[in-house]
């Protein structure tokens, strides 16, 4: 599609990366610029992201990488870590909702082990030459922005009453948060970083000893052990109540991450590849079979009928998320029923001129649809969600957000990656460590019918969802964003206007279609405490124009309006295989994504 952008498509035949950081974006990009690859590129990008973006990610937590390797096929590798072995459905007696803060929710910290599983397998350098840019930023520190001093600030109370640990690592001396102009250092997790690589390559010899040596340290060496260490008593909550971490060595221990196969369709003669329902991926697949059946491509994908069809889709779609995803190894899901062209036909009947109030999911394969009991919150508006962030301060429960990165080398090497978890916002800094664990079990329904139900050792349904397209089994497409229950939204809309905006899937500017007006529905049930849902609420962007959105009011969409910049933090790398062109462009909201590239 055409219009106006904010900035060039970047295009080139040596390699691109793009992220929700200029820093990491630098730094991936100069691991290219040494001879590594796109494997080596995301992983240095990927740990950076974890120093220059705190409140969006960290070691603590969990990241799922969907990438194809040149001449191989596409693969999923799980970087997101399991509850623990304690988390049964009594474990939470008392509670209507596991909480969002604290050390409860914690599952086993994901994002190292596979950043460095990635590395071992895939890449070509050594693990301290990818994690020296993040060591270099903690020790000698990086640029603050609005986002982070913003986010302490509203989490300072809390530091002070009740996370000293945090208090000492991200306040400065008198507890007061640190200027948003300035630069921060946390030499906490430096040393963390620095003794993990001593301890590793002390332990083993060749490249790929090394990393297996690092991710046994964190698992069961000095890591694990400050991590056990900080757990041994109740430890207060966001709100200052107690809470005993379930989280045990076992845990830690018996835990690695895992490649597993993608779940994919076909679209406009495009595959398009994302996660196992273990997480909310598939749900972007069920809204294609829908765009099919509905015919959304068609559509200008500025106005009100493409705008009503995404939605309407959306709705559906994850509804059938909350109704049957889970885990595979505890949950029977019926996938092939979810996305086969009749169950989308079959849905799509149900979408009319006029939008829905009602929460819709289907029986796929006539299997009955559970719904946990929600809360439904008719009065908030995103304005209230801190400008459009659907998973910051909604309903005045602290959250994180996330991270996201793509990379493309020359040789045809992609990677789609979603980092998130362990926000300095959401549990307290582990002593030593310089990082808090992450929250990510928030996202089990206590309701034990529930395919999403908590148990031993089960993963919870991420929000987190990488997506990488492929044509004629050549990776030509890598794309994501932040955003929660949103990613597979914007995510969405993005992917549609490529397909469909140019002569040809995915040739039209990348960058017009990132910056160009962009909306979600929050008629959803929300995958974060407090866990509830605004019947019929769609968000839109201002720039999408008063007759449209006067449109969308009048088909009966409660519609919200937002600043011009403020949904969705996109960014995306695509490759011809044909002429090797290279192509990059990342989202120009909230001034930190950037794609770098020659």
């Amino acid at each position: 599609m055409s219009g106006f952008t904010t900035r060039p498509e970047l295009r080139g035949s040596f390699g691109m990366v793009a992220s929700t950081h200029w820093t990491a974006s630098a730094v991936g990009m100069s691991v290219l610029e040494r001879g590594g690859n796109a494997f080596d590129a995301a992983v240095a990008a990927g740990f950076t992201l974890q120093v220059v973006e705190p409140h969006l990610n960290g070691p603590g937590g969990e990241v799922p990488i969907i990438f194809q390797a040149a001449g191989e096929r596409p693969a999923v590798l799980c970087g997101q870590g399991p509850s623990p072995a304690a988390a049964v459905p009594e474990a939470f007696d008392g509670m209507g909702r596991i909480p969002g803060s604290g050390v409860l929710p914690a599952c086993v910290p994901g994002a190292f082990d596979a950043w460095a599983l990635l590395a071992r397998d895939h890449g070509t350098l050594p693990l301290r030459d990818l994690l020296s840019p993040a060591i270099g930023y903690a020790r000698s520190g990086f640029p603050l922005i609005p986002q982070i001093t913003e986010k302490i600030a509203a989490v300072r109370p809390v530091f002070l009453e009740h996370w000293p640990t945090s208090a000492d690592v991200w306040l400065d001396r008198g507890g007061a948060v640190p200027d948003p102009r300035g630069f921060h250092r946390n030499p906490a997790l430096a040393d963390a970083y620095e003794r993990l690589l001593r301890e590793a390559e002390a332990a083993a010899r060749g490249r790929e000893g090394v990393y297996d040596a690092a991710r046994r340290v964190w698992r069961e060496g000095f890591i694990a052990e400050a991590i056990l260490d900080f757990l041994a008593e109740p430890v207060p909550s966001g709100t200052g109540e107690p809470h005993r971490a379930l989280l045990s060595g076992d845990d830690l221990a018996c835990w690695s991450a895992t490649y597993e196969e993608t779940c994919a369709v076909e679209y406009a003669g495009l595959t398009v590849h994302k996660t196992g329902p273990w997480g909310q991926g598939p749900v972007f697949l069920q809204q294609l079979r829908l765009a099919q059946a509905l015919g959304t491509g068609d559509a200008d994908p500025l106005s009100a009928d493409f705008v009503h069809l995404v939605t309407e889709a959306a709705k559906l779609g994850f509804a059938d998320r909350e109704a049957h995803y889970g885990d595979p190894r505890f949950t029977d899901v019926p996938l092939d029923a979810l996305l086969s062209p009749a169950y989308a036909a079959e849905r799509a009947a149900l979408v009319d001129a006029h939008a829905s109030m009602e929460l819709r999911p289907g029986s796929p394969g006539g299997r009955s649809p559970h719904l946990p009991d929600l809360d439904f919150d008719a009065g908030a508006s995103a304005a209230d969600r801190a400008g459009g962030e659907p998973t910051v301060e909604r309903s005045g429960a602290q959250r994180g957000d996330t991270c996201h990165l793509d990379v493309v080398d020359a040789e045809g090497n992609m990677v789609a990656a979603t980092p998130s978890g362990g926000w300095l916002a959401s549990s307290p800094v582990v002593p030593g460590l310089g990082f808090p664990l992450g929250t990510r079990g928030q996202m089990f329904w206590l309701d034990p019918r529930s395919p999403s139900a908590p148990a031993p050792r089960k993963r919870p349904r991420t929000t987190l969802s990488p997506t990488l397209v492929t044509r004629g089994g050549e990776p030509v497409a890598a794309l994501g964003t932040p955003g929660g229950d949103q990613q597979d939204q914007w995510s969405l809309t993005l992917f549609l206007r490529l397909a469909h905006g140019a002569a040809h899937p995915l040739e039209g500017d990348l960058q017009a279609a990132i910056d160009a007006p962009m909306f979600h529905t929050n008629a959803l049930p929300s995958s974060f405490y407090p866990r509830e849902i605004v019947p019929g609420e769609l968000v839109v962007e201002d720039r999408l124009g008063a007759g449209t959105i006067d449109e969308l009011r009048r088909r009966g969409h409660r519609v919200t309006v937002s600043g011009p910049w403020t949904l969705g933090r996109l960014s995306a790398v695509v490759r011809d295989p044909a002429s090797g062109v290279l192509r990059a462009a990342a989202n120009p909201r909230g001034a930190q994504g950037y794609a770098a590239g020659r």
